[in-house]
């Protein structure tokens, strides 16, 4: 029989990322759209580094966004921000 204080879990779900696609809109003429994505996602993450770390794919010509490694709380975060819409990348396949 298994130990019932032991969490099943041992990884708290709040800390866990998941990698979601983050629509934006279309960076400035002057800014190239992956820059523009990683200081997006700096801002939310708290660093260029981190944001560098986290960017798994930076989409440039079908949409503006990128897919990135989030946990719940960053999704939540970024969600609130008026120019985006964060789907998880689970919807698309």
């Amino acid at each position: 029989m298994a130990d019932s204080s032991a969490p099943l879990n041992p990884a708290s779900s709040a800390s866990e990322s998941a990698v979601h696609i983050v629509y934006t809109e279309k960076p400035q003429q002057n800014e190239e759209p992956e820059a523009y994505h990683i200081r997006t996602l700096a801002s939310v993450l708290g660093s260029e580094e981190a944001a560098k770390d986290a960017l798994v794919y930076s989409y440039k010509t079908a949409a503006s966004g990128f897919s990135a490694k989030l946990t719940p709380q960053q999704v939540a975060e970024i969600s609130s921000m008026p120019f985006s819409l964060v789907a998880p990348l689970s919807l698309f396949f």
